[in-house]
């Protein structure tokens, strides 16, 4: 009896680990009632991310809950009038709490393709039903969590939203990027500086010219100084002013992780100064920025607060120097790398050097255009870190000079020195069936959470399903499988993916996005949320 009483209040708890295992959830919806209507709202708090395969019918659910006018609309526009459901067992709307435009504009075209209707669809069929299911949002939603408005002008969406402005008063998390200068985004960004003061997470990026980037910018340092509780903040640009709004600001208490991302670095000599006024800066995190030179790195490490760098992705060494300079005092710190560099003097000095300084690495993801002779200090790095990696992409998509048999040695060498576990492993490499073999078997001991294969062999025909089958499928050595060729395209009929379902392995669709999703997410959740 006393089980019965506590199980209400401990389940919502216990689900919240399996928030994002829609399998499991899935599951919990056919235990029990009460289970059920546990389940249910976790399922549907974000149905529109790309973060896993979707059946994208769900958004006929939503569309039970129009009015007569709006589905009249709808109908006019050619909809069948049957995807209308005649009933629901949930308000599922009300159950939202992060709202991403961008990702709910391209699931309703998506959508609308999987209809393969003969009807004309007029052009403006997407922002119809995208401004419906947000309108649905507002008058159902209490409490948004978190707003995402990526690519491009929705000046329709930011008017509604301002029409009804409790609809994103308390949320946690903001994200606006490559936003097109309007009038509308001015009032939105003029409208969050004065009515939300509560956002923990802020993310910003700006590709406008340069005289919108100073009106962005503007707007951000408003939204910054309104700001009590901002934790963690992505700058992309423009830096110089929105860093300015840190010093003296409301956060100075609370901001505690810093992301620069695609930052120039030249001329920017305020770091020390805005810094030493961040009382619990904790990390800072530097993707694909430019000008590390030793002006930069003179700046960091004469910093007086303590806080460690977490993050360091790198397009381009101009001067090794400094980078050298960087690893020795922060190396110990690090748990997130990304090599791009193409250079091959600075890149071998820059691997002897993590491999030297950096032994706590997380993510590691290595963009390879070196020769094989090299290969060695790949396979050092990886071994230096293998007791801390969680999450591993090895890609050598660009690298076509196949007489060297690069990807082969890779695949040969690979297997034996990885670790126990993986959250993550993603390969894209021209792929035999034999170099694959002696992979999975070097790795038996290794059990993958999700692996991702990208076949880039120039032999169309080659096949490796048999080998798949018996290393990953009968050994259940992976929890989810991702093939495909280098044209994106999977290698797995709906019969293998129900073979696979039997051995309790999901088949996942390959896509650039997921893999991005996945290493950037990863243990690097703290640059976004």
């Amino acid at each position: 009896m006393a089980f019965s009483k506590i199980l209400p209040e401990l389940l919502g708890e216990i689900l919240q680990y399996f928030r994002q295992d829609y399998r499991i959830l899935y599951s919990c919806i056919l235990v029990n009632r009460l289970w059920c209507n546990s389940a249910i709202p976790l399922l549907w708090e974000n149905p529109f991310s790309f973060m896993r395969p979707k059946n994208l019918h769900f958004i006929e659910i939503y569309l039970y809950d129009l009015n007569d006018d709006e589905k009249t609309k709808l109908i006019e526009y050619g909809m069948d009038k049957n995807l209308f459901p005649s009933n629901t067992l949930f308000k599922y709307s009300s159950f939202i709490k992060h709202l991403d435009i961008y990702k709910i504009s391209k699931s309703i075209e998506d959508w609308d393709r999987t209809l393969a209707t003969k009807n004309f669809r007029k052009s403006n069929f997407t922002k119809l039903i995208c401004r419906s299911l947000i309108q649905l949002f507002i008058e159902n939603v209490a409490n948004l969590h978190s707003l995402h408005v990526l690519y491009g002008s929705f000046d329709d969406i930011f008017e509604l939203i301002l029409q009804n402005s409790n609809f994103i008063g308390n949320i946690k998390n903001l994200q606006l990027s490559h936003l097109e200068m309007s009038v509308s985004i001015i009032k939105f960004l003029t409208f969050l500086s004065s009515n939300c003061n509560s956002i923990s997470s802020l993310l910003y990026q700006c590709y406008n010219h340069y005289e919108h980037q100073q009106m962005m910018g503007n707007g951000l340092s408003q939204i910054i100084k309104s700001q009590k509780n901002l934790r963690k903040i992505l700058f992309r640009s423009p830096l110089y002013q929105s860093l300015l709004s840190l010093k003296n600001s409301n956060c100075s208490n609370t901001l505690n992780t810093i992301i620069f991302y695609y930052i120039e670095f030249k001329n920017i000599i305020i770091l020390n100064e805005v810094f030493n006024q961040l009382n619990v800066l904790e990390s800072i995190h530097i993707i694909h920025c430019s000008y590390l030179d030793t002006k930069f790195v003179q700046q960091i490490i004469n910093i007086n607060k303590p806080f460690k760098l977490k993050s360091l992705f790198l397009r381009e060494v101009s001067q090794f120097e400094p980078l050298d300079l960087l690893l020795q005092h922060f190396g110990c710190y690090l748990e997130n790398f990304e090599s791009r560099v193409d250079s091959k003097p600075q890149l071998l000095q820059l691997f002897k050097s993590v491999t030297k300084y950096c032994r706590k690495i997380k993510s590691l993801y290595l963009h390879l255009l070196w020769d094989y002779r090299n290969i060695n200090l790949v396979f050092n790095l990886i071994e230096n870190i293998k007791q801390s990696l969680n999450y591993l992409s090895i890609d050598l998509c660009f690298v076509t000079d196949m007489k060297n048999d690069f990807h082969s040695i890779i695949l040969q060498n690979l297997g034996q020195i990885l670790p126990f576990k993986l959250e993550y492993l993603n390969l894209c490499l021209a792929i035999n069936e034999n170099d694959l073999e002696i992979f999975l078997k070097n790795s038996q001991n290794t059990f993958i959470k999700e692996l991702s294969i990208k076949n880039e062999s120039h032999d169309l025909y080659v096949t490796i399903y048999p080998c798949i089958k018996e290393y990953i499928m009968k050994k259940k050595k992976v929890k989810y499988l991702t093939i495909s060729d280098k044209f994106n395209v999977s290698w797995f009929s709906s019969k293998d993916i129900e073979e696979f379902r039997l051995y309790d392995i999901q088949i996942l669709k390959y896509s650039y996005m997921r893999n991005f999703d996945v290493l950037y997410k990863g243990d690097l959740s703290m640059l976004l949320w």
